[in-house]
């Protein structure tokens, strides 16, 4: 089961050089993080995007970096990671390899804002995150998207997710068989 706007975005794919595979991760610090591992170990993508749910949002939030610490929330199952760390041998936060201030600044959906944030919320989407950057050597981005509503559909949100993730696909040169940009390279 995936969520409404993923089901939309997977309806109008990303195109017909695009391989997109949507999977549903659960609430739970220890399974996301196996999902995660999974994805990177055995699909090994060119990059992985996370679309989480920001309940009180009112604009759709581009996140730049997860965070290794700080995780004392418990999860669907009563659990937080011990001693509140993602990784114990991984850095402080890890940075996405995509530009998402350059993304933010050049990237516009009608009907909707779209935010720049540093701060994905210390909760199972920044775990996620930072879980994915860290396999995934920084190839990783994460999106926020507000509640659904009368204004906020599916349909709207899941067109919004493919402009935003074809730009964010550009930036890894993926109109060829490029990579996306390596750390630190602009």
């Amino acid at each position: 089961m995936s969520s409404p706007e993923t089901l939309e975005l997977s309806k109008q794919g990303l195109g017909k050089n695009i391989d997109l595979h949507i999977m549903q991760l659960p609430v739970v610090y220890q399974k996301a993080k196996e999902q995660v591992l999974k994805i990177w170990t055995t699909l090994q993508p060119l990059l992985a995007v996370h679309v989480g749910l920001a309940s009180s949002a009112k604009a759709i939030i581009l996140e730049q970096c997860g965070k290794n610490k700080g995780y004392q929330e418990k999860d669907a199952c009563g659990f937080h990671p011990e001693g509140g760390w993602c990784m114990l041998d991984g850095p402080e936060k890890i940075e996405s390899t995509i530009n998402m201030k350059t993304l933010w600044k050049n990237t516009s959906v009608e009907g909707i804002d779209i935010i720049f944030s540093r701060d994905a919320g210390r909760y199972i989407c920044d775990y996620t995150y930072y879980t994915s950057l860290y396999y995934g050597n920084g190839r990783a981005a994460f999106i926020h998207v507000p509640p659904l509503s009368k204004w906020v559909t599916a349909d709207f949100l899941g067109k919004a997710l493919q402009i935003i993730i074809l730009e964010m696909l550009k930036q890894c040169g993926k109109e060829g068989d490029s990579t996306c940009p390596k750390k630190g390279s602009s």
